[in-house]
């Protein structure tokens, strides 16, 4: 009687486990094939135009994170779904890289433009614009009038100290940061023009020269003449001839605030305006404005000129004149200008 062979139990087992191999490496590379699926299409729906028509200006408020940036951009339209947005920020590991801030979002943007605006940090810029020749008072004045800015100026900056020009600033800045940042404008500025100065200048001092530029400033609105204004009362203080400037009496009264008139005789001859340089030798005791970089610029290098007046010449600018009965026509001429104009309804 012959004996049946035991079954190879162990060929069996080893089958199995290979099938089951087999099939987890089938399932395995179908979920890679749904993943990578998945991940091209989140990448395709983030890269996809916005749904904003037009440019859109968001806020972002600071403590924010990603899941309230999220819902606030597509409450405010600029996104279609904030949970794509959630997901693809989160995968790039850039949920902490969001920056607080006012954002411009040009129309029709993608949720990856917006993402890299957003880590980018280029919030708006709004310009703050200063003219020259504005008293401390007038720019403090501006400052509290700009909306965008916050926060108090416990005083007001001395006289002279701020360099008037365009700033920028984002939404939130303090007041106070901004005439910190003009303060440090204005030293910058006269390190740099300060070695390069001309000689025989008739003041040792940064503080001397910033009265004299806000005297400049003060006198003529146009550029191109304030190196010959400066070279007029540069030639002046070198002959030790008085400054006699119409603004530094108006400053000594008003503090640089318009008069709404032109002066009297009473004030030209008044002894008792520390400012009144017809009264007074040599330069006023303070700046009577906030100079701009052309004017500072002229005093430290003012054209070369023997002109000891000027006058108006009827046109917004003056007329220069090297001894005094020269002047004398100029200002006679400026006379008949104004007579006319008076004839003919102030035109």
């Amino acid at each position: 009687m012959s004996e049946t062979p035991a079954p190879k139990s162990g060929n069996g087992l080893a089958k199995f486990f290979i099938g089951l191999l087999v099939v987890l490496v089938v399932l395995a590379l179908g979920a890679l094939g749904a993943l990578y699926g998945g991940y091209k299409w989140l990448e395709a729906e983030f890269a996809e135009p916005g749904p904003a028509a037009e440019e859109t200006v968001i806020l972002l408020p600071r403590g924010a994170g990603l899941i309230r940036i999220a819902q606030q951009l597509e409450d405010e339209g600029v996104i279609t779904d904030r949970r794509i947005f959630r997901v693809a920020v989160t995968l790039d590991e850039g949920d902490r890289a969001l920056r607080a801030g006012e954002y411009r979002i040009p129309a029709g943007a993608s949720m990856a433009q917006i993402y890299e605006l957003l880590r980018s940090g280029q919030t708006v810029q709004h310009p703050v614009t200063f003219a020259e020749g504005l008293t401390s008072a007038m720019i403090v004045a501006v400052l509290n009038e700009v909306e965008v800015l916050t926060g108090e100026i416990a005083e007001i900056p001395a006289e002279g100290t701020l360099l008037p020009e365009t700033y920028l600033v984002t939404r939130g800045t303090s007041r106070q940061e901004v005439i910190d940042r003009m303060a440090a404008a204005q030293t910058a500025l006269l390190d740099e023009l300060w070695p390069a100065r001309a000689e025989n200048l008739p003041f040792d001092t940064r503080e001397e020269a910033i009265i004299l530029a806000s005297v400049v400033e003060k006198e003529t609105g146009i550029a191109s003449e304030r190196p010959e204004v400066a070279s007029v009362f540069v030639n002046r203080l070198n002959r030790g001839m008085r400054l006699e400037s119409d603004p530094t009496i108006i400053y000594g009264i008003s503090h640089g605030e318009p008069l709404g008139r032109g002066l009297r005789r009473s004030e030209i001859d008044n002894t008792e305006n520390a400012w009144n340089t017809y009264q007074i030798a040599g330069l006023p005791p303070t700046p009577i404005a906030n100079p701009g970089r052309e004017s500072l610029a002229a005093v430290l290098n003012p054209a070369e000129t023997s002109a000891l007046f000027f006058v108006a010449d009827g046109t917004g600018g003056h007329v220069f004149a090297d001894t005094y009965a020269q002047h004398l026509r100029n200002v006679a001429q400026w006379r008949r200008i104004e007579r006319e104009r008076r004839s003919n309804g102030g035109r």
